[in-house]
């Protein structure tokens, strides 16, 4: 059977898939790239960054998969944004986003500066919004009120993320003011997308903050996203929200709407928990409640 887009072309069935965290500059992870192989001609695949630290590599494996999936959708984490000693290009963050996307381009791959592509396969249709929407610290543990504060109390507990040291967002103050842009960018295209054609928001970080409820160290949360997109699977027509960064796969529900966190994440990781639910997500078709959902709570 073959369904049809809104300008009459043919689309045959498929499947959305999606993954993050890849982190292929880890030995271990490398073999795991060529077991990510779609179902049938016509899936699409989302990578909800953290694909490598180095340019190069991360436009190697997009070009790859990209050889593999009918379409490749990519929003970059915070590992794409850093510069390290190893990396032949060594620039800040906001200079690092554009030669990514610019990229990306050359290979077909759509990224958040692109218009949003619509999946029309089953389960569709639905727009697929990569967003880039970065942090501000504003996921801050009870009692501490600015980001000094959390960044010290992070520090007293051994808690510092890498961004820290290897994430200069230059010519931004910080990153926190880059994120401020980014949100504010995006709403504006979330707003103008037609409000009857449903979305699947695709971001690195959770655009919400209660999936970093269950971190083991709760003050690595303030490195994890932005109270500014808490409402966002409220105010638009979203269909399910995908994205990576915790190292924790699951599915969750928040007001009715699907969550899925897509992290294959480090060798320590997979190794303890295994792949119990493949290597690859199925974002649509949604086959169904793989485990029970989080109850609905109060938004913030």
């Amino acid at each position: 059977m073959r369904r049809w887009t809104r300008t009459g072309g043919a689309v045959a069935d498929g499947r959305l898939l999606a993954v993050s965290d890849l982190h292929v500059g880890v030995a271990e992870n490398r073999p795991v790239l060529d077991a990510l192989r779609p179902t049938g001609p016509d899936d699409w695949l989302i990578v909800a960054g953290d694909v490598a630290e180095q340019v190069d590599a991360v436009e190697g494996t997009l070009r790859f998969l990209a050889g593999r999936f009918a379409k490749v959708i990519w929003t970059p984490g915070n590992h794409e944004l850093w510069s390290t000693t190893r990396d032949p290009v060594p620039i800040d963050a906001p200079e690092r986003y554009r030669q990514l996307v610019e990229r990306c381009r050359e290979i077909g791959v759509v990224t958040p500066e692109d218009p949003y592509p619509v999946w029309t396969g089953p389960g569709g249709p639905c727009a697929i919004a990569p967003v880039f929407t970065l942090y501000d610290y504003s996921f801050r543990v009870p009692g501490v009120h600015t980001k000094a504060e959390s960044l010290a109390r992070a520090r007293e507990n051994g808690v510092v993320c890498t961004d820290e040291y290897r994430l200069g967002p230059a010519p931004y103050a910080g990153v926190e003011d880059w994120c401020r842009e980014r949100v504010e960018a995006t709403e504006k295209a979330l707003s103008a997308h037609d409000p009857e054609l449903p979305l699947v928001l695709v971001s690195h970080w959770p655009l919400d903050r209660r999936p970093t409820d269950v971190l083991y160290y709760p003050d690595f949360a303030q490195w994890c996203g932005t109270e500014l997109t808490a409402d966002w699977h409220r105010r638009f027509n979203v269909a399910a929200v995908v994205y990576g960064h915790l190292h924790i796969p699951r599915t969750t529900w928040y007001e009715g709407v699907r969550f899925e966190e897509v992290s294959l994440g480090y060798p320590r990781e997979w190794r303890r928990r295994g792949h119990p639910r493949g290597l690859l997500r199925q974002i649509l078709p949604y086959p169904g409640p793989a485990e029970q959902p989080v109850p609905a709570s109060e938004p913030a």
